[in-house]
């Protein structure tokens, strides 16, 4: 099983916990992190999610997601034809960055994009374009039933 975490997903426990969504979110990409890391399933790193995360400005954000990524055992270059599948999806609302991750999931043949980003997930449901399965964490969990 291989799953790709996007950025916002990545860096969720970080965030401030005065929902109980984001505690739950942030408990959840702990622990799919801490399941990768017992070698139930492959953690997706790419070319994107290393950009983005070389972007932010929050040291501790940025070393903390760095050290993620650290612990993926699959690598997903950005090509051509990962660009091309990006513009696609972007035909159907997906954002420019947003549409790079789906891509290089895709292209790491991902079994799960797990986001925190409620528009990601709202787009993949309706637009039934996308060749995996996008779930928020805490649904992801669900799915894999740990």
């Amino acid at each position: 099983m291989k799953i790709y975490i996007d950025t916002c997903g990545i860096q969720r426990p970080l965030d401030t916990k005065r929902q109980l969504r984001i505690i739950l979110e942030a408990d959840s990409i702990l622990g799919l992190i801490e399941f990768c890391k017992g070698k139930h399933a492959d953690l997706i790193t790419s070319d994107i999610l290393r950009f983005e995360i070389r972007n932010c400005q929050n040291i501790v954000r940025r070393e903390y997601a760095e050290d993620v990524l650290k612990k993926a055992r699959i690598d997903v270059s950005l090509t051509e034809e990962i660009k091309k599948r990006a513009v696609e999806l972007e035909q159907f609302g997906f954002r420019g960055v947003d549409s790079l991750h789906l891509a290089s999931a895709e292209a790491g043949n991902a079994d799960f994009f797990c986001t925190c980003d409620d528009e990601i997930i709202k787009k993949a449901r309706s637009k039934k374009v996308n060749k995996v399965k996008v779930l928020s964490p805490t649904d992801l969990i669900k799915e894999l039933k740990l």
